[in-house]
C-alpha cells in the first residue's frame, strides 16, 4: 500500500520542502486535514514520552497529553486546597492572638499573651521584640523577648531598608544583624522573619529566628506576618495604659 500524499501549497515547491513552522501553521489552519487523510492519521507513529525508544500512535500521544494535563490540573487544585487550609489555620491562630490581647488588661499581660501565642500557636523557638519607645509602663517589664533601644541606635540602622518598606521580610540576615538581634541564641540561625512595628517601624521591630534555612524564605507570603505585627504594635503601645502612680 502506498503512503498517502500530503498536498501543501503548490507555491511551496518553488521554495523547497516546507519547514516545521509552515507545517504547524498549515495544520492549525486546516483542522479537517486528518479527516481527509484518515489513513495517514492511523499510520503516524511518534516517539513515546517515556523516551525508551518505543513509538505510539498520534491518538495515543494525544491521550497521554490529556492525561498529563489532567494530572497538572489536579496538582494545582490540590495546592490551592492545601493553601486554603493553611490560610484558615493561620487565620485561626491570629484570631486567638487577638482574643488574648483583648483580654490583657495591661501591657504586662499583653506581652505575656504575645509570648505565649508566638511559642504555642506559631511554634517560634526564638524571637525578640525591639522597641524604641521606652514608656514608663513597658520600662518596668523584664522579659527575655523584650528589648528597648534608642531610636538612633547604631544597630537599628542596619534595618533602615526594612523600615522604609514598611513590610515584613523573610530570609537570611547578615551576621551583624543576627548578633544584634540574637546574641545568646542556642542554635545556628538559618532564617529570620523581620516585622516592622508601627508605621515605618516607628515602634521598632519583631524578629523571629528559625534553625531551618528554608523556614522563612524570601518567596513566602508575608501578609499574616504583617497582621501579627499590627496586633503587637497596638498591644505594646504604652500610651494606651496609664502611667504607674
Amino acid at each position: 500500500m502506498t503512503n498517502p500524499q500530503v498536498k501543501l501549497d503548490p507555491k511551496s515547491r518553488d521554495r523547497g520542502a516546507p519547514d516545521e513552522a509552515q507545517v504547524a501553521t498549515y495544520l492549525a489552519d486546516h483542522p479537517d486535514f486528518f479527516d481527509r487523510h484518515a489513513t495517514l492519521l492511523a499510520a503516524l507513529r511518534l516517539p513515546h514520552a517515556r523516551g525508551d525508544g518505543t513509538t505510539v500512535s498520534l491518538l495515543e500521544r494525544q491521550v497521554d497529553v490529556l492525561r498529563e494535563r489532567t494530572r497538572e490540573a489536579e496538582l494545582r487544585l490540590r495546592t490551592l486546597v492545601d493553601n486554603g487550609h493553611a490560610n484558615d489555620v493561620l487565620a485561626t491562630k491570629i484570631h486567638r492572638l487577638a482574643s488574648r490581647l483583648v483580654h490583657g488588661r495591661d501591657a504586662k499581660l499583653r506581652l505575656a499573651a504575645i509570648e505565649a501565642s508566638l511559642r504555642e500557636d506559631f511554634g517560634a523557638r526564638e524571637f525578640v521584640i525591639v522597641l524604641t519607645r521606652k514608656d514608663p509602663v513597658l520600662a518596668g517589664i523584664e522579659a527575655r523577648c523584650l528589648r528597648f533601644v534608642a531610636a538612633d541606635d547604631s544597630g537599628l540602622r542596619t534595618f533602615e531598608s526594612l523600615f522604609a518598606s514598611g513590610k515584613p521580610r523573610c530570609g537570611r540576615i547578615r551576621d551583624s544583624q543576627r548578633d544584634y538581634l540574637f546574641p545568646a541564641v542556642e542554635f545556628a540561625v538559618g532564617s529570620v522573619a523581620l516585622v516592622p512595628l508601627g508605621p515605618g517601624g516607628g515602634q521598632g521591630l519583631l524578629a523571629i529566628a528559625s534553625p531551618d534555612a528554608d523556614h522563612f524564605n524570601p518567596t513566602m507570603s508575608t501578609e499574616f506576618l504583617a497582621r501579627i505585627g499590627e496586633l503587637i504594635a497596638i498591644a505594646l503601645d504604652g500610651s494606651r495604659d496609664p502611667a504607674p502612680g
